[in-house]
């Protein structure tokens, strides 16, 4: 991947009470700036002559640090709310009501050989009755194991790398805009959706016709520096030695157009139609194109899936790499938890175990005709963790399913095209039985890695869609 999703920024809270050490306050500040900043991360933290020893106690504090972050909005993506003593929960509450950002909440460990009054903490205790009045008060927050933990702890450092991934997901959906190029194709209702649905979730879909984008094609100069760029991209991404000069030269203007087309209607991701007109019409798939992109980090689908396209999305945030959109396509002999995902080849290149050789779409050619739906992208997935998902919409609600798995090195016979590779998902076959019962697609989303976790709590904690992890 190209472009590396930049790292989450925080705004720093820090509890406090009163008839506890405040004279914890001054190096908790200190500390928390430091790591975080080891860890690649910035801060905002409230100046410390803002209030009594920078931190918050009472609502009138609260206040303050409350409309701190309305002046620093849109600058942090979360708050870490920070306990080096007890805290004080009604303060915290004064100041987080409307953060409107994932909350963490961290509370320092008391050491044995310090719990005299002068020295204790208590933040073991206090953690529990800010968690218990956040949910009284309707606040979402995110609190992970231990209970306790000192920020020069490594399981600080993991806490902090999963609340990051938890930021960027929900800051990566919220005012997403996604781009359904083309109709859905009519035989494939299985990728339906409810425009009004993901409105009312603050994802917005736009839709082009494939003739604007036809007549944007036509319109590139072949002497530009764009299409000059595109076409040298393209020959050092994926094999073209088979693929004719007008066919390549159809393949670059597609490319062009699409790049124009994202930057002029600020999309985030899109589906686009891919079949059967560009065959018919133009002589080629997009495959290759979209492979590109997706391995560029511009999440596109594949058959107007626009589902997919938003499940990719949130895939990529929290995973920080790659994404595809996948078929559900083969059993993989009688193991009941190995099958084949595959796709015709808009796999990004880094997932794969070699650069792809550019083809002609094995399967379209029966349809449209010998050299007509050149672009197919032609290679193996390589081995490693995954993350998987899909979305669609239920009845006004957004829908996703989420689960990991692992792709392996096992074969698969040569005369198998595309770009495909074999899964192992733990209970495949409940998984499968959840995505036919539920009324989910053939297609399914993945990203290197294992970051489900933090993909749920993203989407149903933070941004209130549903989520299923199936299992036996």
């Amino acid at each position: 991947m190209e472009t590396p999703t930049k790292k989450s920024r925080f705004a720093l809270f820090f509890g406090n009470r009163g008839f506890f050490p405040g004279s914890l306050m001054a190096s908790a500040r200190e500390e928390l700036t430091r790591v975080l900043s080891t860890m690649g991360h910035e801060t905002l933290v409230l100046d410390a002559s803002a209030t009594r020893y920078g931190a918050v106690e009472t609502p009138a504090e609260g206040e303050i640090y409350a409309r701190f972050l309305k002046e620093n909005e849109g600058k942090f993506d979360g708050v870490i709310l920070s306990l080096p003593n007890f805290g004080d929960e009604n303060g915290a509450v004064a100041a987080l009501r409307e953060a409107g950002v994932p909350i963490l909440i961290q509370a320092y460990p008391d050491e044995m050989d310090k719990m005299a009054p002068a020295t204790r903490r208590d933040a073991f205790c206090g953690k529990l009755s800010i968690m218990d009045v956040f949910c009284q008060n309707g606040i979402p927050f995110t609190a992970l194991k231990p209970h306790t933990v000192s920020p020069a702890s490594p399981r600080f450092a993991q806490n902090v790398e999963y609340f990051d991934r938890v930021c960027r997901v929900v800051k990566g959906m919220r005012n997403l805009v996604v781009g359904a190029v083309g109709a859905r194709t009519t035989a494939f209702k299985t990728v339906r959706i409810d425009e009004v649905a993901l409105q009312r979730h603050r994802i917005t879909m736009e839709t082009f016709d494939l003739s604007d984008l036809f007549a944007r094609m036509r319109a590139v100069d072949p002497n530009s520096d764009a299409y000059r760029a595109k076409e040298d991209r393209y020959l050092g991404y994926a094999d073209f030695s088979s693929v004719p000069g007008d066919k390549r030269d159809t393949l670059v203007r597609l490319g062009v157009a699409l790049d124009t087309l994202i930057e002029e209607a600020r999309l985030d991701t899109i589906a686009l139609r891919c079949w059967e007109e560009m065959q018919r019409q133009l002589g080629i798939s997009p495959c290759v194109v979209l492979s590109e992109m997706n391995n560029r980090g511009i999440t596109a689908a594949c058959e107007v899936d626009v589902g997919n396209a938003i499940a990719m999305h949130a895939l990529g945030m929290a995973s920080g790499e790659v994404t595809a959109c996948l078929d559900w396509n083969n059993n993989y002999g009688d193991d009941d938890d190995k099958c084949i995902l595959f796709h015709c080849g808009p796999v990004p290149q880094s997932m794969m175990t070699a650069k792809g050789k550019v083809e002609e779409h094995a399967i379209l050619a029966n349809a449209v005709g010998r050299s007509c739906s050149i672009g197919c992208n032609v290679g193996r997935i390589a081995p490693t963790s995954f993350t998987f998902a899909s979305m669609t919409t239920d009845s006004g609600r957004l829908k996703f399913y989420v689960g990991e798995g692992e792709f392996t090195n096992d074969p698969i016979p040569p005369e198998f095209f595309g770009c495909a590779g074999v899964a192992r998902v733990p209970a495949l076959q409940d998984v499968l039985l959840h995505v036919g019962r539920c009324g989910h697609r053939h297609h399914v989303s993945v990203t290197p890695g294992q970051v489900a976790d933090p993909v749920c709590e993203a989407l149903t904690n933070y941004l209130g869609y549903d989520v299923a992890r199936p299992q036996p």
